[in-house]
């Protein structure tokens, strides 16, 4: 009887360490995806396009602390994509020294979306990541996968000078 209640016991705790570990490190060296930021928020407005409706030279308003960051969108399906989202609230932090990225809720389309090198003032999409991406400052490759939605024509300098954390609400504009 002592025999099995020490196998069992044994057994148990295999178990509970095994599925203990079997979690993903996600932030262990040379992995390169950040974490999402926890505090996300998304809202499907009522002034929405349909996907398929074109967005070139649709401007967008990144509102952050009052301040406006204005930007005129390419027509691209990505581009549309997040475009038929808007309104959306979303979290932002720092990434690199020269961008501020988020996380959608979902991934964006990306069939047939050219692929880009980032600009100072890109408003981009990665999507291997599945992240939006502000570039404020110049960024050289950003590696495949980067889709620019469109350009910042006005207050990306309020961007630069963000350290910490920030939410951003995106909206289209008429």
């Amino acid at each position: 009887m002592r025999t099995i209640l020490s196998v069992t016991f044994a057994l148990t705790m295999i178990f509970i360490f095994t599925a203990c570990g079997s979690e993903p490190i996600t932030n262990a060296p040379g992995n390169e995806q950040p974490v999402a930021p926890v505090d996300q928020t998304e809202e499907r407005g009522q002034d929405s396009i349909d996907k398929n409706e074109s967005v070139e030279g649709a401007m967008i308003k990144l509102i952050l602390d009052n301040e406006e960051i204005i930007v005129s969108m390419y027509d691209n399906p990505t581009s549309r994509d997040l475009v038929s989202m808007l309104p959306l609230t979303l979290s932002f932090e720092e990434f690199a020294g020269k961008e501020k990225i988020s996380y959608l809720s979902r991934k964006l389309s990306t069939e047939s979306a050219p692929l880009n090198g980032p600009s100072v003032g890109d408003f981009a999409y990665y999507s291997p990541w599945g992240n939006l991406a502000i570039f404020y400052k110049d960024s050289g490759t950003a590696g495949n996968g980067l889709i620019v939605l469109g350009e910042i024509k006005s207050g990306k300098e309020h961007l630069a000078n963000v350290r910490e954390n920030f939410t951003l609400t995106i909206e289209r504009m008429d």
